[in-house]
């Protein structure tokens, strides 16, 4: 008798984590929205960009980064961009990689 109620729970809470899920298009939306804000804020002509790196959900954040030959010293550029996926708004900082 108390396996029915049990079940019933259980298969609730399976479908309450898919709709939770985002859906690619939103996952895209999001990725365009960022890449768009960290390249638009850098300053960079046509830099070089990759994939987003994602952070866990608790800390809201999404970074990329962007590289590009500085046209007058040839020397390259590279920089680090932190989006907050709640304000919308980005952090940009310049890295050296270590050893160079």
């Amino acid at each position: 008798m108390l396996k029915f109620p049990l079940a019933a729970i259980a298969c609730c809470l399976s479908f309450a984590q898919i709709a939770d899920a985002s859906s690619d298009a939103a996952w895209n939306t999001l990725f365009a929205k960022a890449n768009g804000t960290c390249i638009g804020q850098s300053r960079m002509v046509s830099p070089e960009a990759t994939a987003p790196i994602l952070f866990d959900d608790t800390m809201g954040k999404i970074a990329i980064l962007l590289r590009e030959r500085n046209t007058k010293t040839k020397k390259m550029v590279n920089l680090i961009c932190v989006y907050d996926k709640k304000s919308g708004k980005a952090s940009i900082a310049e890295y050296n990689w270590l050893g160079q």
